[in-house]
């Protein structure tokens, strides 16, 4: 498949104030094909003195995107997500290449991308306030919501274009001007982006772009401006412990989405069918390489070991290559890198004793590809029982009361996601209430859903993104009091 004339429509330098333009020094970054080793195109590599005249302009937009009517700003917001649905395949066939899921898959995300466009259209001309008299009758209260100002978005490589809608969407219904940072693995899916609301009408200034090879030379500067007011990112949790400090130092609202280390719990009632078919869906999707993947199988032990073999089955099936080939079900991981750390991580959990099912090899040949893994007998002190895998590796554990599944489960640091599979809505509601995460998927392997929030607990982050509070995150609450007479 030639990509070359899709690669060539692609704007790849900074966008600041409407305008694309060379980083200082005319310095660049190679995108480099996961699936081949080979660079497909160059991006501006930003410098602190681009980061600066970026919030620079997003400070100075500020006042005047604010009043811009939340109608406006929604129905920027809607042309965006029918430009996104237009250009899906290109942007897919362009994420495909940078980041390796296959094509099938970047055209979902393109599709989920698009839809928080859709509900922070409708948010934009929903934000509201109340009315009402103090306690001893003597005074007004109004309260009002208003745009908590210049915003820091900072996105993760894994899912280049829905990490940034989901940040950006909100941000702009609310009134909020911004500056962003693309991964440096994955900015070319992002570029696009900025080009679709570009052409939905967004005025310039209020998104401005700074691609850059060292995050912390971008970021840091907008962190210690005192124009940004507000932080958002999602990532690893020892990035986002820093940017708390400095957010701290500042006083800046904040939201982190963060590490997760996602538990998959199914009980000895729970219809095999539809465990399995969750399972492949919290653990392969991307790849694996999500914070909401499932990381830790436990299962009843009176299933485990049908529930594993039905897994490695479907998992050996999975055919691995270039994301491209519309044949491929798993393409590469990311980077070097990320498939070095899942190679040593299942080689420590067989080191210990664990039996490989499936899999369990690097695959030869150019590009970074892992097979498709099932690990059963995993000793508990393997650091894949520890440590986010991000990778095609299930490694599944045992138990034989609930108590000792929810407690194995929430014994972690993080706590994104998690999954439990029981054909008894009780218990299901018992043990949901029990598990230790901002998100529960009850018998369905999937919790990403635009109009639902999205978010964790303990190390896996603040806040909330998507739904109904999704743009609280961008606002700030304003009390007014006068005398009633």
């Amino acid at each position: 498949m030639d990509i070359q004339p899709i690669l060539d429509k692609v704007n790849t330098g900074l966008f600041i104030n409407g305008e694309w333009r060379e980083a200082e020094g005319g310095k660049t970054i190679d995108v480099e094909n996961p699936a081949t080793g080979e660079v497909i195109a160059t991006v501006a590599d930003g410098s602190a003195v681009d980061a600066e005249e970026a919030i620079r302009v997003a400070g100075e937009k500020q006042a005047e995107w604010a009043a811009v009517p939340p109608r406006e700003r929604g129905e920027i917001l809607r042309r965006a997500y029918e430009l996104l649905i237009e250009r899906q395949e290109d942007i897919a066939t362009v994420m495909t290449a940078e980041m390796g899921k296959g094509i099938a898959e970047s055209r979902g995300e393109v599709a989920y991308g698009a839809e928080f466009f859709r509900w922070f259209a409708e948010e934009a001309v929903r934000v509201s306030g109340n009315f009402m008299q103090s306690t001893d009758g003597k005074n007004r209260i109004m309260v009002s919501r208003e745009p908590v100002g210049p915003s820091v978005l900072v996105t993760p490589w894994n899912f280049p274009l829905a990490m940034g809608t989901r940040k950006i969407g909100p941000a702009i219904a609310a009134g909020c001007t911004m500056v962003f940072k693309p991964a440096k693995l994955t900015p070319l899916t992002s570029l696009m982006l900025v080009d679709v609301l570009k052409d939905a009408g967004l005025p310039a200034g209020v998104l401005n772009v700074v691609t850059s090879n060292s995050a912390r030379r971008v970021v840091t500067p907008w962190m210690e401006s005192n124009i940004a007011r507000k932080v958002t990112f999602t990532g690893s949790t020892e990035v986002g412990v820093g940017l708390l400090e400095q957010a701290a130092q500042n006083v800046m609202k904040s939201s982190m989405e963060l590490g997760g280390n996602a538990p998959f719990v199914v009980c000895e009632d729970a219809d095999l069918d539809k465990a399995v078919e969750g399972a492949l869906l919290a653990k392969m999707r991307n790849i694996g390489e999500a914070c909401t993947a499932a990381n830790r199988f436990f299962v009843h032990s009176s299933l485990a070991d049908e529930f594993a073999q039905r897994m490695a089955d479907e998992m050996g099936k999975m055919t691995v290559g270039n994301g491209l080939d519309e044949n491929n079900k798993i393409g590469p991981l990311v980077e070097e890198k990320a498939r070095d750390k899942v190679a040593s991580l299942v080689d420590d959990a067989v080191e210990k004793g664990a039996k490989v099912l499936t899999g369990g090899k690097k695959v030869d040949g150019p590009g970074y590809f892992y097979e498709p893994t099932v690990l059963t007998n995993v000793s508990e002190d393997s650091e894949i029982r520890k440590e986010e895998i991000f990778g095609p590796v299930a490694a599944i554990f045992t138990f034989d009361t609930d108590e000792e599944a929810v407690e194995m489960a929430n014994e972690t640091d993080f706590g994104l996601s998690g999954y439990l599979f029981t054909e008894n809505l009780a218990r299901g509601m018992k043990l949901s209430e029990q598990l230790e995460c901002g998100m529960i998927g009850l018998n369905t392997g999937l919790v990403s859903n635009p109009g639902a929030p999205f978010g964790g607990v303990k190390h896996s982050g603040l806040g909330r993104e998507g739904g109904q509070v999704g743009i609280d995150e961008f606002l700030e609450v304003k009390y007014v009091t006068t005398p009633r007479s």
